[in-house]
């Protein structure tokens, strides 16, 4: 696919693979079938029904509650397909050129160091500062699906960025759950499961191409990483990068796997998660949860240090002229697609859990992640529709008057 956007008398190409534009339709669509969900969830924790809806969660089964085995377990699925999106990004996408990997490299660095230093400075001395983590992640699916709203305006490259940027952002949460939020280790489990992966990494490297063996090797992997301390989604990360890529075409392993995984991530695996998590009561003072220091520091990392940490460290590589900014950009746009990736939600609630106990904690910490989220997102839409409509209408006048 190719979208052209005619700048001061120059038109400039971006390629779009197939995959990447399944990837982004489904994650636009995934990001409002999660805005629904989670506002039914939400209603459903603070009606009547309340106590009956939450009991579904915390229901066993074996070993494991339901909502234990969704973030445990189908996260795992998520983490395989974002897995393979970074690793075809890497081979053959836009993370393959130094150059163009760069900027969302910079951006998203931003995007994580300064919402973290925030966090950390409001809780300095607290319990909560384990929560550090939680104000750096970006909800792909939400993020993408606002910036899908604005239609044909958007250009194809700060697509890519958004969604190259996420990516990395995605590869350094799954860097910070596998480092700071595994308290004990249990080392035989863990190594029987590196040793699982790298017996598949063999595999790959003798041509080995049954998607079935692969799978099973996984399974066995994710079992075996479960009961290590480390968090069990790293194996679907793992796995990922065991599958043969070959050339990348459709008729490779990872494309196939990947291209079967998005609707399932999207449409079950990503909203089960929502309805698990998403609901919980909001009750007693909101005033005073909203003043803890925690959800000061999930209200400002996201709100504010995400988009200022984005766009600062962008300009701050491509001042060093370690990257460069596309043609059809603006640092404007920079800064609209900085406040998307404030909204959190999925990714920062999944490292809420992670990183704290105490239920008033984490529900306070669910109510700040939500308004921060709500917040970027309603900001960051008014900033690029302004900005992307007074980019359209320079074009126009451009073309009106190379025409005359």
């Amino acid at each position: 696919m190719k979208n052209d956007f005619t700048i001061t008398g120059k038109v400039f190409y971006f390629r779009l693979t197939k995959l990447f534009n399944d990837f982004f339709e489904n994650e636009k669509t995934a990001g409002i079938v999660l805005f629904v969900v989670t506002i039914i969830s939400l209603l459903l924790a603070n009606s009547k029904w309340d106590t009956e809806y939450l009991s579904i969660w915390s229901y066993s089964l074996g070993s494991h509650t339901v909502a234990q085995w969704i973030n445990d377990g189908l996260m795992a699925i998520f983490f395989l397909l974002i897995g393979l999106e970074l690793e075809r990004e890497v081979y053959v996408g836009e993370l393959s050129n130094l150059k163009r990997a760069s900027l969302p490299f910079f951006g998203a660095l931003g995007g994580m160091v300064t919402p973290a230093l925030i966090y950390f400075i409001f809780n300095f001395g607290e319990s909560t500062l384990s929560g550090s983590g939680i104000p750096t992640a970006t909800d792909i699916a939400f993020a993408v699906a606002l910036l899908s709203l604005l239609g044909s305006k958007v250009p194809a490259s700060l697509k890519v960025f958004l969604v190259a940027l996420a990516i990395v952002d995605d590869l350094a949460a799954i860097v910070i759950i596998s480092i700071f939020y595994t308290s004990t280790l249990y080392y035989t489990n863990l190594f029987i499961a590196l040793g699982v992966f790298f017996v598949l990494l063999l595999l790959n490297r003798l041509k080995v191409k049954s998607l079935i063996i692969y799978l099973l090797g996984g399974i066995i992997m994710w079992y075996f990483m479960l009961n290590s301390g480390v968090h069990a989604t790293i194996a679907g990360v793992l796995l990922a990068f065991a599958i043969p890529f070959g050339d990348g075409s459709e008729n490779s392993l990872s494309y196939k796997l990947q291209h079967f995984l998005h609707k399932p991530v999207a449409f079950i695996v990503l909203p089960l998660f929502a309805i698990a998590n998403a609901g919980f009561s909001i009750e007693g003072n909101l005033m005073e949860s909203l003043m803890q220091p925690y959800s000061l520091g999930i209200i400002f990392g996201l709100f504010i240090g995400k988009p200022l940490g984005i766009w600062l460290f962008s300009l701050l590589g491509v001042k060093l002229k370690l990257c460069t900014l596309p043609a059809d950009l603006k640092w404007s746009n920079i800064v609209g697609v900085g406040f998307l990736g404030g909204i959190g939600f999925t990714m920062s609630i999944f490292i809420t859990l992670l990183a704290f106990n105490e239920g008033n904690v984490i529900n306070g910490s669910k109510i700040a992640i939500l308004l921060a989220s709500i917040l970027s997102g309603a900001i960051g839409y008014l900033i690029l529709n302004f900005v992307l409509l007074k980019q359209v209408q320079e074009i126009a006048v451009t073309e009106k008057e190379t025409n005359n």
